[in-house]
């Protein structure tokens, strides 16, 4: 119990989850170009074993995910070299609707960002900094395709600033934190750099608030992975 009063089942009985994961449905999953189509199979059923069990098949990079630095940067930490604290970050999320919808190519600039912070305040340092491009009402349909992302000079301000630091990272609903006309991945190459990591094709965003939340991202460790197919919860705070 604090000095105040308030006992831990306090705090954690008044904190909100959301999940900010597409479901794992090979019917309808958005592909990134050139990944491997992911399956569900059967392979045992309550009638012939006694108890059902699928087998999942898909690359670690489909459906929502979080991306490990080792995914674009050698010698990078891979999945089972982070900790819980890399995974486990304050968030902010900023609504970019307006201009994607104007624009699929928008590149999210630090005039953008430097307008949420009018508003909601400075990006708290180590962040994930989410957008909410309104691509994820296209998942699963044939106009995923292109998508916006970050400008690279922002995530550099990002980073250069603090926002980002060591250990936080970029978030997205749609592919990847890069605008798709960028065969380079400029962005990704600056985020996976240090501890930081990306979460892409996360949904439900409007529940997620401009600030004060924190992401949680579970998922498969896979030895020496790239990064894991995840539950990522947005953990709301009282209030």
């Amino acid at each position: 119990m604090s000095r105040m009063g308030i006992t831990r089942d306090d705090v954690l009985g008044r904190l909100r989850l959301i999940t900010l994961s597409h479901v794992n449905d090979p019917a309808r999953v958005s592909v990134y170009p050139g990944d491997p189509p992911p399956r569900l199979e059967t392979v045992a059923t309550l009638e012939k074993e006694g108890f059902y069990l699928q087998t999942v098949f898909a690359g670690e990079h489909t459906g929502t995910y979080w991306g490990a630095p080792g995914h674009f940067t050698p010698g990078g930490l891979l999945a089972d070299e982070m900790t819980p604290e890399d995974l486990f970050r304050p968030a902010v999320c900023v609504d970019v609707r307006a201009e994607c919808t104007a624009d699929p190519g928008h590149a999210v600039s630090v005039a953008d960002l430097r307008r949420w912070e009018r508003a909601y305040g400075r990006i708290p340092r180590e962040s994930v900094v989410v957008i909410r491009t309104g691509w994820a009402e296209r998942f699963g349909t044939g106009e995923f395709l292109p998508h916006p992302g970050f400008a690279p000079e922002t995530v550099q301000w990002l980073i250069d600033t603090g926002r980002l630091g060591e250990r936080g990272g970029t978030g997205t609903d749609a592919f990847s934190p890069d605008v798709s006309t960028d065969t380079d991945l400029t962005v990704s190459r600056l985020v996976y750099r240090q501890r930081r990591i990306s979460l892409e094709l996360l949904t439900n965003l409007g529940e997620l608030p401009a600030t004060g939340a924190w992401v949680l991202c579970g998922g498969q460790i896979n030895r020496a992975g790239s990064g894991s197919t995840a539950l990522i919860y947005g953990v709301l705070p009282p209030g």
